[in-house]
């Protein structure tokens, strides 16, 4: 039933004005109000009745009023080109099954990158959706591109910034706006899986300086601060996305491309959107600081609860900061599944509250800041099925400066596995698959004769983020190895992610040599077409996936079973 008939003439929701055009099998936006279709659907019908007055075999043709048309099409799936295909102007409509896929490439990734997913199905809308953006202008610390050529990284940022009605009672008063729920969103490049990395805002660590972009387009360097809590990169000294971006970078060694922040008002906004969020608790909770109350089992948030969910410490596990990032991703795992879901994909109105609600709630970069930039990276995102996105938190430990533990720090190996296998662009959700395969080429690439150490010649360059790199495997290859035709050539032309090293066909007992010293995976063997002359030497250039002279450069990285992981599609209750 549409506004009209429930009485709301004078105050009509902007998704009831939504009306599928059954000539077209598209929902166009009715400007007239006091029509029952679209005006283009209008038109159609008033062109397509004067021309539709022949006989059925049954007799006469009763004329249909165009709204009792346009029901019966949505009521029964048909609208009238399934009893006259291939008339002339009209546009056979998709099949549901296409519809539903076309939708589903339109959803995907975490929070507001689902929303905006599901929320651009309402392009006619979009001039809307684009005022609703606002953007920070983050200078060099992301990607100007939409889209890169290889994997994505988005930093997701939740403040705690209480703006809104009825926030007041949240964060601390007067901030600005810290780090405090940061999720490093990682899509492979093939776009068939993704990782969304937890960083806990107690994460001690080192803020590096930061140029920001001030109002009147001048630029200013804050200094950068060490052992610091990971949340202050955001708000303190004037810090803006692209220092919390920086910080990243400087944790991790992956470069986030783009940056999506939403506050306090933005998550009680969402999860109403959508019609709330279901959520598993294994024990009932009464939470007097957060005043949160919810029963064993299943039940729904939005507003003010699904808030106060993500918000409380004190009702789950030790307490801790850890623990509520564990609820956070079960939360938003299941908010994903909702995006995903039928009832979402195929209800307009849900849709255009949703894409109403995002765009206002979200902050981004000016690489993503409008609708259309947003739905080109929300189609890329929708790729991904919800079984390959793996949640999972940094591995940490305690403080070890800290007599009264209150923050964290990387744990010395886990860490570093974990960010390695997400430089390598490996999924944790086909980890072993990939392991499998990398060590089968790396057997194949060593099979065969290997040159001695003395034969081997090799120039080395340093493409990577380490200076002095190509000295220092010169003296280790020379002092450790017996390489004593090696040669420091400085700097590549260029910096490269990965290490390189080309020969020739004539070469390639030099080069299984080299790759079984230095631990050189497959992907970094490029071997040329023509034989090398002479005293023609091979060219190994170290990439930023280097760590040290005698630190093996290897394929997909294997992380501990240790680091707890969760993934998208499945239900949990929290503990």
């Amino acid at each position: 039933m549409d506004a009209q008939s429930r009485g709301r003439a004078d105050d009509i929701d902007p998704a009831d004005q939504w009306v599928l055009n059954p000539h077209t099998g598209n929902y166009e936006l009715r400007l007239d109000q006091s029509a029952g279709e679209s005006p283009a659907a209008a038109r159609t019908a008033t062109a397509e009745e004067s021309g539709r007055r022949a006989e059925s075999p049954d007799g006469p043709r009763r004329e249909v009023p165009a709204q009792r048309s346009r029901r019966s099409a949505q009521k029964d799936g048909r609208g009238p080109e399934a009893s006259a295909a291939g008339g002339a102007g009209r546009r056979k409509r998709k099949a549901p099954k296409a519809r539903r896929k076309k939708a589903l490439m339109w959803t995907g990734g975490v929070t507001a990158f689902v929303v905006v997913a599901a929320g651009v199905g309402a392009y006619v809308l979009y001039e809307r959706f684009n005022g609703n953006i606002s953007t920070i202008d983050i200078g060099d610390a992301g990607n100007n591109d939409v889209l890169s050529d290889g994997p994505m990284n988005i930093l997701i940022i939740g403040t705690d910034k209480r703006t809104g009605k009825g926030n007041e009672g949240y964060g601390d008063k007067g901030s600005e706006g810290h780090a405090d729920t940061n999720i490093l969103f990682h899509v492979s490049e093939d776009r068939t899986n993704a990782t969304a990395l937890s960083i806990p805002r107690d994460l001690m660590t080192d803020i590096p300086d930061c140029e920001t972009v001030q109002p009147d387009g001048s630029t200013k360097t804050i200094p950068g601060t060490p052992r610091v809590r990971f949340n202050v990169s955001l708000g303190q000294e004037g810090r803006n996305p692209g220092c919390t971006m920086q910080t990243v970078e400087a944790i991790t060694g992956i470069k986030p491309d783009h940056f999506m922040m939403v506050d306090f008002n933005a998550v009680k906004e969402l999860t109403t959107a959508v019609g709330g969020v279901k959520v598993c608790m294994a024990k009932p909770i009464n939470d007097p600081k957060s005043h949160l109350e919810l029963p064993q089992g299943e039940s729904t948030v939005a507003g003010e609860d699904a808030l106060a969910l993500l918000r409380t410490r004190h009702s789950f596990g030790n307490e801790s900061d850890l623990d509520r990032i564990k609820v956070q991703q079960q939360f938003l795992g299941s908010m994903i599944r909702e995006m995903k879901s039928s009832d979402t994909l195929t209800n307009p109105t849900k849709l255009f509250k949703l894409a109403d609600a995002a765009t206002n709630a979200l902050t981004v970069d000016q690489g993503i800041g409008s609708a259309k930039k947003l739905m080109t990276l929300a189609q890329e995102i929708g790729k991904v099925d919800t079984k390959n996105i793996t949640f999972v938190t940094l591995p940490v430990i305690d403080n070890p400066a800290e007599t009264v533990k209150a923050t964290v720090v990387p744990h010395p190996t886990q860490a570093e596995q974990l960010f390695a296998m997400m430089r390598s662009d490996t999924s944790l959700t086909e980890v072993k698959q990939k392991e499998k395969a990398a060590k089968s080429k790396q057997a194949a690439l060593l099979k065969g004769p290997k040159a001695a150490p003395a034969d081997v010649r090799v120039d080395v360059l340093n493409g990577g983020e380490i200076a002095g790199a190509a000295g220092a495997t010169v003296t280790w290859l020379q002092n450790q190895q017996g390489v004593l035709k090696s040669t420091n050539k400085a700097n590549a032309p260029e910096k490269i992610k990965k290490t390189t090293l080309e020969y020739a066909p004539n070469q390639a007992d030099q080069a299984r040599a080299l790759a079984e010293m230095m631990g050189l995976p497959a992907a970094a063997m490029k071997q040329g077409t023509a034989d090398a002359e002479g005293l023609e030497a091979m060219v190994l250039t170290l990439g930023a996936d280097f760590k040290g002279a005698g630190i093996p450069i290897t394929g997909p990285a294997k992380i501990s079973d240790d680091v707890e992981r969760a993934s998208a599609d499945k239900a949990v209750c929290s503990k």
